[in-house]
């Protein structure tokens, strides 16, 4: 595979951006620049074509460029739309009506640019409203950019201090510098699916907060076991913080709506971005109405303050209109053909893997998925940091990647389906799919230019 262009295109771009990229989590090995996506598909710089299972981390639910969502904002621009910065509008009122059509746990919500302003706006209403300062989130859960939740995602096993823990909580593992010690002295990880971790911890300090995806989407695909989120709800009403569910990543992949409304859970504040509006920048924070209502607050020391310059930019909120009401439109069975396609591609994926007596799991939820190279699906991130094959799950991508296949080339990433995915698309993938392992379990493979 010929990837010239594109390493040549990261070298100029290193020359005036530190790393090449605006988001250094976009660099990866090998690091392709892509030129253009339509659908399913995507384009690089060096012309090579690509089935597309990344889906920009995740957004792209009705795939790269719907054409009724492009409508839309063209729409918006033409009918001289702009960002006035002043007063209420239109749009905004809409979006939030019918957002909050989905969200049955939610009175009230705000929008916001991205996920990482969105738990952090929960963070501080949740501190707000109990008038405490210590967070507790999940290891493996990623919540975000900002200092109060950047710590614990795909932590070494030595920056856990070499074991597991069950029932307390993990050493501090910081995804950047720059986090003062008084924060980090408020931070605490515990193991996903652990209730007597929570409750360790909660009787130690006075958490404002409990934050964690319902799923864990940024370590593949784990689950909740049954009672998990349950008792989460139990042991925040018992210990008095707010219960936050971050569903930048799980909302409306499996439904038109959030993933806890299956679960039959209430969170007190929910947070959302990605498949809301297809892949355009906005975000949003949900939640009851007292807690939201906040904002407004007569006293002083209870109000929390929400700006941005660009909060409900016409353009996004366009594409969050169209995206939504696409997403709801019963005649269009959005969701139906999403568990159609996945359930081919699992069911395709475990009988090659049968057939190559490779020992592997399909763990899926709704639209997402992925592949761990081990017996059993993980239920937290220290069984896949000890039983997952991370270095044969990036020979394996690598491979997909040399045939056309595209999911982010790094071990234990969430892949994901959208809208605009075919049959076709699904069996070229599994012919693919295929011809890797035969090339894996045969020769080593090394990529590049």
């Amino acid at each position: 595979m010929n990837l010239q262009h594109s390493a040549d295109l990261l070298q100029r771009n290193q020359q005036v951006i530190p790393g090449g990229l605006a988001s250094i989590n976009r660099k990866a090995d090998p690091c392709i620049a892509f030129a253009r996506a339509q659908g399913s598909r995507m384009w690089d710089v060096d012309g090579n074509e690509y089935i597309d299972y990344h889906a920009g981390f995740a957004p792209y639910i009705l795939g790269h460029n719907d054409p009724h969502q492009n409508k839309a904002v063209i729409d918006a621009m033409t009918q001289l739309r702009s960002n006035y910065g002043s007063g209420p509008t239109a749009d905004e009122g809409e979006l939030a009506r019918l957002f909050l059509s989905c969200i049955p746990s939610a009175e009230r919500v705000q929008f916001l640019n991205t996920g990482s302003e969105a738990t952090a706006q929960a963070i501080r209403v949740a501190r707000a409203w109990t008038g405490n300062d210590h967070v507790l989130r999940m290891q493996g859960s990623y919540n975000g950019n900002h200092n109060m939740v950047a710590s614990n995602v795909m932590s070494t096993k030595d920056q856990l201090g070499g074991r597991q823990i069950i029932g307390d909580e993990y050493p501090l593992a910081p995804l950047t510098a720059g986090i003062p010690g008084a924060e980090r002295a408020l931070m605490h990880s515990v193991e996903f699916n652990d209730l007597e971790a929570v409750e360790a911890v909660a009787r130690r300090c006075k958490l404002a907060a409990l934050i964690t995806e319902p799923v864990l989407q940024n370590v593949g695909i784990i689950k909740p076991r049954p009672g998990y989120l349950e008792g989460l709800r139990r042991l925040a009403d018992q210990y008095g913080f707010l219960l936050i569910l971050d569903e930048v990543k799980t909302g409306f992949r499996t439904a038109p709506g959030p993933y806890h409304a299956i679960q039959g859970i209430d969170p007190d504040l929910s947070t959302y971005g990605k498949a809301i509006a297809n892949g355009f920048p906005i975000a949003a924070l949900a939640g009851k109405a007292k807690f939201m209502d906040l904002v407004t607050s007569t006293d002083p020391h209870k109000r929390v303050l929400i700006a941005g310059t660009y909060n409900c930019h016409p353009i996004p909120v366009a594409g969050a209109i169209a995206c939504l009401r696409k997403l709801t439109d019963p005649a269009l069975k959005v969701y139906r053909k999403l568990e159609g396609l996945s359930n081919r591609l699992e069911q395709g994926i475990e009988r090659l893997m049968s057939d190559h007596r490779i020992t592997a799991t399909f763990v899926r939820q709704g639209s997402a998925h992925c592949t761990y190279f081990m017996p059993v699906a993980p239920t937290n991130w220290w069984e896949t940091l000890s039983g997952h094959d991370f270095a044969f799950d990036v020979r394996y991508r690598h491979a997909l990647i040399e045939r056309g296949i595209y999911q982010f080339p790094v071990a234990a990433k969430q892949g994901s389906i959208s809208f605009a995915h075919s049959e076709t698309d699904i069996d070229e993938t599994l012919e693919a799919t295929g011809s890797a392992l035969n090339q894996l379990l045969t020769s080593p493979l090394k990529l590049g230019v």
